[in-house]
């Protein structure tokens, strides 16, 4: 009755039942992999937020499949004034209600079924669900860590054949959080281009730089078919607010075509609607207060892991550079679910197991770094005591 693409497994894996008995059992449990942040003690502008979703002008039904005018240009606008990308004509721009819809567009545009997508490994699980419903293969790249991250590009040629037809590449990766290189960035344009092959680059956590200097965008960029990904997700800390957009870049006849592919794509759907697209212009000057609120809890929590690291020599944290998360690289003992899981029977914590993000061996635990500090201190104190013993 139901199709191979959606022919996953559905039943609990040990790690979820292993959380849903500690709840039961009425015990609290510092979860250290949080990623709502409005659930994170943030303070937003309500009034402000709320006001934007009452325009008046939201009564009238203008379908524009690219999305108004008016909100695609204050996504271009906001790629001017953070990241100083002045020209970016929004007649490039394509809104969507998530990320998520993002990829399902460029999938549809770009691949046949049974076509590849090659995906960096480790890197975020949703690319999986995303593909199968696409009916899209994917097939990893590997980052590799030395002194830092970077992309395993002596391995990538293996990973093209015949059906590929993209490279994903997330800037900065999740949950890695490190940065595409200008001389990766180089070399990624060349690779492609010799395979003809189109570039999907996801720029969600972009604003969120550890050091504070602003990361170059490729949302610009013009030496292959590219398709940058954002949203307010994470631009301004607002995911029920569902707000995304792809920019499309490239030759012009390239990124010409491919934009009025999606507008047919795009227009079959129209899933855009009115007081959200309205609302855009406040919702992305959001972004000035709680961007800064982010980053500050976020190296407020580094700095107080690095103080507990720094007493427990049993694990490292790896180089992180941008985004929300922190690797803890550790002792294997045994498999990271199992970790995970004595974790919350012991010590009722909540940390991800490195295979949820296709790290290549055990050893890895993934943290948020936005929860809040007290939480989080305490949080990390209970790991420790078990990793460290």
């Amino acid at each position: 009755m139901f199709s191979d693409r959606t022919n996953w497994k559905l039943t609990r894996n040990r790690f979820t039942k292993a959380l849903e008995q500690v709840r039961a059992a009425g015990r609290q449990v510092l979860d250290l992999t949080i990623s709502n942040p409005t659930r994170a003690g943030f303070d937003y502008d309500e009034a402000a937020i709320l006001a934007a979703l009452s325009s008046p002008r939201a009564m009238d039904y203008d379908p524009q499949p690219k999305g108004l005018l008016e909100a695609r240009e204050a996504v271009s606008g906001y790629y001017g004034e953070q990241h100083a990308t002045t020209e970016l004509d929004p007649e490039r721009l394509i809104l969507t209600t998530s990320t998520s819809e993002g990829y399902s567009y460029v999938f549809r545009l770009l691949c046949n079924p049974g076509d590849e997508v090659l995906i960096p490994k480790p890197s975020y699980p949703l690319f999986e669900f995303l593909a199968d419903l696409q009916d899209v293969k994917l097939v990893p790249y590997p980052l590799i860590y030395d002194h830092g991250w970077q992309i395993d590009f002596p391995s990538m040629p293996k990973a093209v054949g015949p059906l590929t037809r993209a490279v994903v590449v997330v800037h900065p990766n999740n949950p890695t959080g490190s940065y595409l290189k200008p001389n990766e960035r180089d070399t990624l344009n060349r690779f492609c281009a010799e395979h003809d092959l189109a570039l999907v680059v996801d720029e969600v956590f972009l604003d969120y730089a550890h050091d504070g200097r602003s990361r170059s965008s490729l949302a610009l960029n013009r030496e292959v078919l590219t398709f940058t990904l954002s949203g307010l997700s994470k631009v301004s800390a607002l995911p029920q607010m569902k707000v995304a957009w792809m920019v499309v870049s490239g030759p012009k006849a390239q990124w010409k075509d491919a934009v009025a592919r999606l507008e047919v794509i795009a227009d079959t759907y129209l899933s855009m609607n009115a007081p959200m697209q309205w609302a855009v212009p406040i919702l992305l000057q959001q972004r000035k207060s709680i961007q800064k609120q982010l980053v500050d809890r976020v190296l407020a929590n580094l700095t107080e892991l690095e103080r507990q690291l720094a007493a427990r020599k049993a694990c490292q944290r790896l180089g992180v550079e941008g985004g929300w998360y922190a690797v803890l690289r550790v002792p294997v003992t045994g498999s990271d679910e199992d970790l995970t899981i004595e974790l919350l029977r012991s010590k009722s914590v909540l940390v991800h197991p490195g295979h949820f993000y296709d790290f290549p061996g055990e050893g890895h635990l993934v943290l948020s770094l936005i929860g809040p500090k007290g939480e989080f201190a305490e949080g990390i104190r209970r790991v420790l005591e078990i990793v460290d013993g």
